[in-house]
């Protein structure tokens, strides 16, 4: 086995997007059963479904791009899934609120990650589940702190 390999296969940063690209993959696979996508289930469970939500508190709740959640919202939009009223409370603003079917869709996205975690719980213990969450907790901080690349700015 080529060093270059090995190491690959034992970085965190190998790990964590392989893991991803999966999880990635089986969540847009379920998704595809009903005729949506990871990203589509993902925005349905970020919005409130009584009080909507406001279109520009999205992006930042799913950790996405305008770009790309003006893409996500305008095929909600168009299959049915949501619509977007004019924020009462601030002019310029747009509420996004689930119809119907989005209720219905946002269920079945809900036990889609209801499911995996389940899975999850029942194959991995207790110990290794709160070490995991004490890890990933750690990446996070290190990066939001700006502690892994400093700069000499």
């Amino acid at each position: 086995m080529s060093i270059e390999k090995n190491m690959k296969e034992k970085t965190i940063d190998y790990l964590l997007r392989s893991t991803w690209m999966s999880v990635t993959k089986m969540y847009n696979e379920e998704a595809g059963k009903k005729g949506s996508t990871m990203a589509t289930g993902f925005a349905l469970i970020s919005i409130d479904p009584e009080e909507g939500t406001p279109s520009t508190s999205l992006g930042p709740k799913m950790g996405i791009e305008a770009t790309s959640l003006s893409r996500t919202l305008k095929t909600m939009e168009e299959k049915g899934l949501i619509v977007r009223k004019p924020n009462p409370e601030d002019g310029r603003g747009v509420l996004i609120y689930l119809t119907d079917f989005g209720v219905e869709m946002r269920d079945f996205s809900k036990q889609v990650v209801i499911g995996f975690d389940e899975a999850v719980n029942k194959s991995v213990s207790t110990e290794d589940l709160k070490a995991f969450k004490k890890v990933t907790n750690t990446i996070l901080e290190l990066i939001n702190s700006k502690k892994i690349y400093v700069s000499d700015k």
